[in-house]
């Protein structure tokens, strides 16, 4: 069944106020439906629309992502973009990756944008494991047409994680080069943490482009620029990846 949801509740869900949906409708930019009762309209929307809606605006999606992952108290967000646990990851993952062989742009290398997709989203599984800071699970929203994804965590963030296995890290600048350039195990002899590795190749390689923020420092990487990181002055618990393909 295709859920109703009034316009108080789509400016919550959507992260915005309700003077922007009726702008937003006007324009023909997401339309309400009508819905009359006596002499009044009442203003409604069905979750597919809204769900169609920010799979074609990138913008409102990031928009989105980082207020559930910046904010103290974590909106409520639409089932399509939150992965719980990791077999709901997996099926979105999935069905991320069908979505993108059907389209020829990335015929080619679509199997790597789903790689480097898993690898962080699983990265956000793993290491917050029986540790989440209040809600579990990451956000996962993607945008074809824009070529872009975003995938964000409420988890502990990468210092925290690596301090377990490297406690000589004291800040998130250092953490995120660790994460990205080393390889790191809390069970020598067995080597771990490859996966943002695989990420930064990849990245490297094929000419995508990944912003990743934790704590204060967001890494920024492509192939002409390499890895750099920059401080923010927004600071988060969790992170946030926004990648461009």
């Amino acid at each position: 069944m295709n859920e109703k949801i009034f316009i108080k509740g789509a400016s919550q869900l959507l992260g915005v106020n309700t003077q922007t949906l009726r702008r937003w409708d006007k324009s023909g930019r997401l339309k309400a439906k009508r819905k009359k009762s006596g002499k009044k309209n009442f203003y409604f929307y069905e979750m597919d629309d809204i769900n169609d809606f920010l799979s074609e605006n990138f913008s409102v999606l990031l928009k989105l992502a980082m207020k559930w992952s910046f904010s103290t108290v974590p909106i409520e967000l639409p089932k399509k973009l939150y992965c719980p646990d990791k077999a709901i990851f997996k099926a979105r993952l999935s069905r991320f990756e069908f979505d993108l062989s059907k389209n020829q742009k990335f015929n080619k290398i679509f199997s790597l944008i789903v790689a480097v997709a898993g690898e962080i989203g699983n990265n956000s599984f793993d290491h917050n494991l029986g540790n989440w800071r209040d809600v579990n699970g990451i956000f996962f929203g993607y945008n074809l047409s824009a070529g872009k994804l975003v995938l964000a965590d409420r988890g502990q963030g990468v210092l925290t994680t690596l301090k377990r296995a490297k406690p000589s890290l004291s800040n998130y600048t250092d953490a995120l080069t660790v994460a990205f350039t080393e390889i790191i195990s809390g069970r020598s002899p067995e080597s771990r943490g490859n996966g943002l590795k695989f990420v930064k190749e990849v990245v490297r390689e094929y000419d995508f482009k990944l912003s990743f923020q934790s704590g204060d420092a967001i890494l920024n990487l492509d192939k002409k620029g390499g890895l750099v990181i920059k401080n923010s002055d927004k600071f988060m618990n969790g992170c946030l990846a926004i990648l461009t393909f």
